[in-house]
This record gives structure tokens, C-alpha cells and sequence, in this order.
């Protein structure tokens, strides 16, 4: 596989970060540019994020005298970059207009933002549960006049907890879930230190964060269609979405109903044996397994399983039957890894495994 040079916009944030210590000895890519916003340009990366690096590794030696660039200019980061990764803090809007900028250009943008995930041609993928939908880019591409250059996204970090759990039962015919996430401050981009007010607390209340789990695994589970990619119509997803004084890990209680119940060994078998098309590719972040089921009643847990498979895997326990629903269980996934970085990571190396980049 050839070497890949990867430019990070959005470098200083704590999604950056962890995009940089992912990266700093990755096989296929190589960290060449940093960009962020005003503030930071022209400091070197190590002079952007001190006194605010919230990582528990040091700053990737390949990357502290790295100089800063501006976000907002495209042209010169397109000199020098295969593809960006983009984890801006920015307004909607403007997230989506820099990011066709980039892909305008002809640089592709493998994003954790969320602001492109309601376009239709754009990808939001799971790598494990809908690579087919990297299919849309062509589509995309003719719509941006490109022919290297287009927008893939990684979903809400909320719901790669609960959603790959779901995904290998689908044969059984979800009709109905109801799905709570317990999230860390990481996914507000916070510590203790810089959030003590979460210290000893729990806020029952994440902006905008029920309405993406209860309307994007919809998407991933949609048919490419006409140059689209069409929502399912099911299952019907209820969803609370918690903030609990936890650092890394978003856990998930999920009920599930089936048009075809499955009995209890049936679903584990499911989970156990479930692999994809990462795995099969040998993908470099690819976990193996990717989804692991306890049997003991006490896990999953956040301090001993968040890190499972370098934290790309989604951990699963308590599987029972339910008096209201079929069944319920609870899942974890770490939210800064799967849920984000380490996400787009992977997503990245199947889009340039499949060709796309």
C-alpha cells in the first residue's frame, strides 16, 4: 500500500489531537500538514495546544514543530495533501461550505463533523455495517463537477454503541428500540480539569444529540437509490441521551422489539460470529473481533472495556428478556476512538482500500 499525505483541519481541538497520536505511526498515512483557525496560525502545533492538551500521550514528535496553517485556505493545503481529515469547530453552515471548498478543490474530506450528514450523496459510514455506500460518491463527485475531490462522514459518536449491536440482528425484523446512552465529557470535548462542574453530576440533556441517534442509523441502514441514499423507514428508535461524569466510553441501554423474535442463543451467535468488510481487507485500524459479547453480568464497563481492540471494538453484555420489549442489553464503545478518530481512521483506509482516494 503506497504512503498517503494527510493534512489534519481542525488539528488543535481534542478530535485533532486524537487524530494525531492515531496517525503518528500509521502505515498508509503520514501527518504533513496542521490547519485550524486564526488563533493558532503561524504558532507551531505544539505552541497551538499548550496548556490544552488533553491527550495521555505526548504530542507526536513528527508533528510539534509542525507550523500552523489556516483552515480557510484551501489552496495551499491542497498543494500538499492526498486528503484532509476535518474536525473543525465551526458553525454548521460554515463547516459545510469549507469542507465543498476542500472537496472542490479535489481533495477529499473525511470528516467528524456532523454537518454533512444529512446530504444525500455524502456518505456516512460505519465501515463495518454500510460500505456499499461509498457507491454515492460518484454521484456526489458529478454534482461537484470532481473527479478526485468529496465528502465522507463518520456518524454521531453516540449511537456506534448501540447501532452495530442492532445491526447483525436486522434479519429478525427490528420493528422498535429504545436506546439511552450514558456519554462521556470527552464528547463535549472536555476534561475534569477544564469541566469541573461534571465532577460528582450527571446532565440529563446533550443538545441536538437524541435527534441524530434517532435519525442517522436510519441513514446508515438507507439503500443507495438514484444517485441518493435513501433513510430506512425502520425500526421506529426512541433515544435519552445522558452526560455522566465518565472521561472516554459511551455506554448504551438498548430495548429491542423483533417482527421475528430470535432466541437469546441465536443473538450472541449473531454478535460472535459477525465480521466485515474491514476485516476481510485486513484493514490496519480494523478490530477483530468487532463486536465482543460478556457473559459475565457486570461488563460491559468503562474503565475495562472502552479500550477494547485499541478501542475499536463495541463491547456488549447483560443480554436478557424483557416484560415490555423482546430483549434488552447494554453496549459500550469508546467515543473519542470508534465513535470519532478512530473511526474516520477507518473509514479513510477503506476508502483507500476500495480505490475512492
Amino acid at each position: 500500500m503506497r504512503r498517503y499525505k494527510v493534512g489534519l483541519v481542525g488539528g488543535t481541538g481534542m478530535v485533532g489531537q486524537r487524530f494525531a497520536t492515531l496517525l503518528e505511526n500509521h502505515p498508509w498515512f503520514e501527518v504533513v500538514a496542521i490547519a485550524a483557525s486564526s488563533r493558532s496560525v503561524g504558532k507551531t502545533y505544539q505552541e497551538a495546544v499548550s496548556g490544552r492538551w488533553a491527550m495521555s500521550r505526548p504530542i507526536p514528535p513528527s508533528m510539534k514543530d509542525m507550523v500552523v496553517m489556516d483552515a480557510q485556505d484551501v489552496a495551499a493545503m491542497a498543494k500538499l495533501v492526498d486528503f484532509v481529515f476535518c474536525a473543525v469547530d465551526m458553525k454548521k453552515d460554515e463547516i459545510k461550505a469549507l469542507e465543498e471548498a476542500y472537496a472542490r478543490a479535489e481533495v477529499p474530506v473525511v470528516s467528524n463533523n456532523s454537518a454533512h450528514r444529512g446530504t444525500p450523496d455524502v456518505p456516512m459510514v460505519i465501515p463495518e455495517i454500510n460500505a456499499g455506500h461509498l457507491k454515492v460518491i460518484a454521484a456526489q463527485r458529478a454534482r461537484l463537477g470532481t473527479t478526485r475531490g468529496f465528502i465522507a462522514v463518520k456518524p454521531n459518536c453516540s449511537i456506534q454503541s448501540y447501532v452495530p449491536a442492532l445491526h447483525p440482528l436486522r434479519e429478525f425484523g427490528i420493528n422498535r428500540v429504545i436506546a439511552s446512552t450514558y456519554q462521556a465529557i470527552s464528547g463535549a470535548g472536555k476534561t475534569f480539569e477544564t469541566w469541573p462542574e461534571m465532577v460528582d453530576n450527571v446532565i440529563p440533556y446533550i443538545a441536538g444529540e437524541e435527534e441524530k441517534s434517532e435519525q442517522e442509523p436510519l441513514k446508515i441502514w438507507g439503500t443507495l437509490e438514484n444517485g441518493v441514499i435513501t433513510p430506512a423507514a425502520s425500526p421506529i428508535i426512541s433515544t435519552q441521551c445522558i452526560r455522566v461524569p465518565v472521561t472516554d466510553g459511551h455506554l448504551a441501554t438498548v430495548f429491542v422489539s423483533f417482527d421475528r423474535k430470535p432466541s437469546k442463543e441465536e443473538i450472541i451467535e449473531r454478535w460472535r460470529a459477525f465480521t466485515a468488510r474491514p476485516q476481510t481487507l485486513g484493514l490496519p485500524s480494523a478490530p477483530s473481533p468487532f463486536l465482543y459479547y460478556f457473559d459475565e453480568p457486570d461488563r460491559p464497563q468503562h474503565r475495562l472495556d472502552r479500550d477494547a481492540e485499541n478501542g475499536m471494538a463495541v463491547s456488549i453484555g447483560r443480554l436478557r428478556e424483557d416484560a415490555i420489549f423482546d430483549y434488552r442489553f447494554v453496549c459500550l464503545s469508546h467515543n473519542t476512538l470508534r465513535g470519532a478518530a478512530g473511526g474516520a481512521v477507518l473509514t479513510a483506509e477503506l476508502l483507500c482500500a476500495e480505490g475512492y482516494i
